[in-house]
């Protein structure tokens, strides 16, 4: 495997990072995962953005270079690099350069691209269930894709522990947030709910598009509103949504079996927006 280490393509062999890395040390870094297929970036612009973004609320230095362009290139650098010709998953940290301690002496960035290969893959049963353990706050730090995925870490054990595909995240005041890997929605008699911002969720991208797409074409009315788990017994359907699954219809929780019906439908929208 070939990474991506400040436009240099290297070889994953050597030693990459120095224990001083403030990525590793103080999860100074934040994180994009893309997916793409022969070379072609989807949602290219609404990742950047957000990665821009991203950088600025944590006042990392943003280099002059780093642009739309330049971004797409790297990946792209990286993607044929390890020879990648159909779907490739990458991922994107970016860290403040070393030096100092909870207070850095730069704010400078470094960056690593990382780049394998894609089966896209559709589970026809998924299961989930609660992690009550521990709590997102409901903040805009938690909107955006930090290293700091210590929580996640945990319910994704809990969730393989117990069998369970994957596990709700809940913040400080026991509402829905979203899942360990992607945001939520339900469904209840044709009305599509999702949690909002303020209440902790990733500001994901197909979560944005899923949105801009509803609300322009009214085939369904969708709204951001605070969820409840006692909803999640109520509701017709369930689905959650990432950049890399796309849209995955959850089929039970606890006692509750979900249909799967419209959120096949939108997950068969969303693809054919690739090839648009």
């Amino acid at each position: 495997m070939y990474l991506n280490f400040n436009s240099e393509i290297i070889n994953t062999e050597p030693a990459l990072l120095s224990v001083q890395n403030r990525g590793f040390k103080f999860g100074d870094s934040v994180f994009d995962t893309l997916k793409s297929y022969k070379n072609t970036i989807f949602f290219l612009e609404d990742h950047y953005f957000r990665l821009m973004s991203s950088m600025r609320m944590l006042r990392m230095e943003i280099p002059g270079n780093f642009t739309l362009e330049y971004y797409s290139e790297q990946i792209i650098k990286t993607l044929k690099a390890n020879k990648i010709d159909g779907y490739g998953r990458t991922r994107v940290s970016i860290f403040r350069k070393e030096g100092g301690l909870y207070t850095p002496k730069t704010h400078e960035i470094g960056f690593i691209i990382e780049s394998v290969e894609l089966k896209p893959a559709t589970n026809e049963t998924y299961e989930i269930e609660l992690f009550k353990d521990y709590t997102i706050n409901s903040d805009q730090l938690s909107n955006i894709k930090t290293n700091n995925r210590i929580l996640n870490v945990v319910a994704g054990i809990y969730a393989d522990e117990n069998n369970f595909e994957n596990c709700i995240l809940l913040n400080e005041k026991k509402n829905v947030v979203e899942m360990i890997n992607a945001n939520i929605f339900l469904i209840k008699d044709g009305n599509i709910t999702t949690p909002p911002l303020s209440e902790g969720c990733i500001n994901g991208i197909i979560r944005k598009n899923i949105l801009s797409y509803l609300k322009k074409t009214k085939i369904y009315n969708i709204r951001e509103a605070v969820i409840t788990p006692f909803e999640l017994l109520q509701a017709d359907e369930v689905f959650i949504s990432n950049s890399i699954i796309d849209i995955q219809s959850v089929t039970k929780y606890r006692k509750k079996t979900y249909d799967t019906k419209i959120g096949k439908e939108l997950n068969t929208i969303l693809k054919k927006t690739y090839n648009s």
